[in-house]
């Protein structure tokens, strides 16, 4: 996961453009030393020293270097929405979705530097920060919810549960699957995602000859 570089609103002026640009780049430099050692190997003063500014100037932007990581966990949370979207528009039934998604999830997973079993676990905090109202919680269980939903009208999940129900049985298999790996030494993330999808597929998911039997 990069850090994105949002355009900036055309009435900014000079001054402010220049603060949002020295803000990216201590992001930026934090999240490149966090990937390459872990966050909590990584030192204010070396971010400082990557993204070229004053180490005070640190602080003026982030009070601290767990703020910090935080604001990195909210761009790896716009990236995890984006890919469950884009799995949602695949032409696959909803069972080949699910499977997708969780291979597709273990696999970034297992390729991601030292930082992310850290991140993950800010991740999950960041989603549910300010409890269940809170706007990127939302955002979660929507997207998980548009992907049940895309399946019933399709006619492929079940009717005898409800897109709640379903939406959090979805949900809660992911967390478990990223709560697990970041806090269980040798968890073997590819394999259970495999076994998590296949069980996904059988509890929510049915054949239209099923459905209408």
């Amino acid at each position: 996961m990069a850090v994105t570089q949002l355009p900036h609103p055309p009435d900014l002026s000079r001054r402010e453009r220049k603060k949002l640009a020295l803000r990216q780049r201590i992001l930026e430099a934090a999240f490149s030393l966090f990937d390459e050692q872990g966050f909590a190997a990584t030192r204010v003063a070396e971010i400082s020293e990557r993204a070229d500014v004053a180490h005070k100037t640190f602080f003026n932007y982030f009070p601290t270097k767990q703020h910090l990581l935080s604001e990195v966990a909210g761009e790896a949370l716009k990236q995890l929405l984006s890919d469950i979207e884009e799995v949602r528009k695949a032409p696959l039934s909803t069972r080949e979705r699910l499977r997708r998604f969780l291979v597709q999830l273990a696999e970034n997973t297992e390729r991601a530097g030292p930082m992310h079993r850290e991140l993950l676990t800010e991740l999950i905090h960041v989603a549910h920060e300010s409890g269940t109202e809170h706007e990127q919680a939302r955002q979660l269980h929507a997207a998980f919810g548009s992907l049940v939903r895309e399946g019933r009208a399709a006619g492929d999940v079940t009717t005898a549960h409800s897109v709640q129900t379903l939406t959090e049985l979805v949900l809660g298999a992911f967390y478990a699957l990223m709560f697990n790996w970041a806090h269980l030494p040798g968890y073997a993330l590819r394999r259970q995602a495999l076994a998590v999808a296949r069980l996904l597929g059988d509890a929510i998911t049915v054949s239209p000859k099923q459905e209408s039997s």
